[in-house]
């Protein structure tokens, strides 16, 4: 082998339980995500796992970031590199790290799949890498999946910590990069990491990809989204609002540089799903940083924007455990996030105390409107357990991320 396995590895059990059953089939297996968040350590845990079925099995590992493979340029090079080093009477398990940066990659994938001895595996950090005319020419041979940072469980791994009102007040803070494990938990330390991690972002995977030349207004962009989390806009408020602060942009430029963000998974977008109608509404969308420490690092961690906090928290969660989620509307009402999963549904509502009768009565009465018995819940700071409201589950935030509900 041509690279050192860490010694210490600690697995992201969630993960490794979703690729294993794909493990050996003649299938690309491409694992997406922003950067840093962890992927190329999901590819040495499956190199682990295959050493440990078979203490002699061939890998080859390409690393993009590494200048040893600058020479891999295009999909020719991937192509010839791969099979000068695999076995000739053996599988072999290939793995390339941020395959985005090779020339026509796609090319190369659908070449190497022809080989029924080779396994394949890549990362990448671009949300459009299984998208369009490369996801027609692999003709379903691939199969994705994202990489998150470290939900609240793991972090409490990673960091070796016991849940504690302090502990979840760390996560809130400074997110999941898992590199922050080898820092110490001070905010000049952290946030200073994680400045240069969103600048690597930008920079590499949107100012350098794209030959983005407004560059103010991009970071101006992620700004102003930094501090609306969970507000609903469009291209067009957006644009109207930046005009205001006279940052003159078209609407439709602002749709492209949203584009932008969500490509490198520095924002998410979540779309709007009308309850009645059952159609996904082409205006107004709500964003969500992936990260949360970058959002805290640029914009200040600053106690007004707890709810929005606590929210996009929620929302990553619930990506985390494989939903599909959208903003709920309902008439002139709002269900924060309609989650979906293997034909099953789950409501959710987020405040950070519903102590006061008014802020019951809305989050408790805009799910009693809901229509059907998919189950519904209200998520909450207050430490809670009790009864029901009308079949409407009560949880606190920790428990919720916890799973013990």
């Amino acid at each position: 082998m041509n690279f050192t396995i860490p010694k210490t590895l600690l697995k992201r059990e969630d993960y490794l339980n979703r690729v294993l059953p794909f493990v050996g089939k003649n299938l690309i297996k491409v694992f997406t995500g922003q950067r840093r968040v962890g992927k190329s350590y999901l590819l040495f845990q499956i190199m682990d796992y295959l050493l440990q079925q078979d203490s002699q099995a061939t890998l080859v590992y390409i690393n993009k970031e590494d200048i040893a493979f600058s020479a891999i340029q295009t999909a020719q090079d991937l192509n010839d590199y791969v099979l000068q080093h695999k076995s000739n009477n053996a599988k072999t398990y290939v793995f390339i790290d941020e395959i985005q940066d090779i020339e026509n990659f796609e090319t190369a994938l659908r070449s190497l799949l022809l080989h029924e001895d080779l396994d394949l595996y890549c990362t990448g950090s671009n949300a459009k890498l299984l998208s369009g005319d490369i996801a027609g020419y692999l003709s379903g041979r691939a199969i994705e999946i994202v990489v998150y940072s470290l939900s609240y469980p793991e972090f409490l791994v990673f960091h070796s910590l016991k849940d504690s009102n302090a502990t979840l007040e760390l996560y809130f803070r400074y997110g999941g990069l898992p590199y922050l494990k080898n820092l110490v938990l001070e905010e000049a330390v952290v946030f200073e990491y994680l400045k240069n991690i969103y600048n690597t972002i930008v920079y590499r995977d949107i100012i350098n990809r794209f030959s983005i030349r407004n560059v103010l207004f991009l970071e101006q962009l992620v700004l102003f989204l930094a501090s609306n989390i969970g507000s609903l806009f469009s291209a067009k408020k957006i644009s109207d609002f930046l005009k205001s602060q006279r940052i003159n942009i078209a609407s439709n430029q602002v749709q492209t540089y949203s584009d932008y963000l969500v490509n490198a998974f520095l924002i998410q977008r979540v779309s709007r799903y009308d309850l009645v109608g059952k159609r996904i509404f082409e205006t107004g969308e709500k964003y969500y940083f992936e990260n949360l420490g970058i959002r805290n690092a640029l914009w200040g961690y600053r106690i007004e924007d707890r709810g929005k906090i606590m929210e996009n928290i929620v929302y990553n969660h619930l990506l985390f455990r494989g939903y599909q989620v959208q903003v709920g509307n309902l008439g002139a009402l709002e269900i924060d996030f309609v989650a979906q999963r293997g034909g099953e549904k789950l409501y959710v509502q987020v405040a950070l105390s519903i102590n006061e009768s008014q802020t019951m009565e809305r989050e408790f009465g805009n799910l009693k409107k809901i229509n059907d018995n998919f189950p519904k819940m209200v998520i909450t700071l207050d430490s809670f357990q009790g009864n029901t409201n009308e079949g409407i589950i009560t949880t606190d935030l920790r428990s919720f991320l916890l799973d013990r509900i």
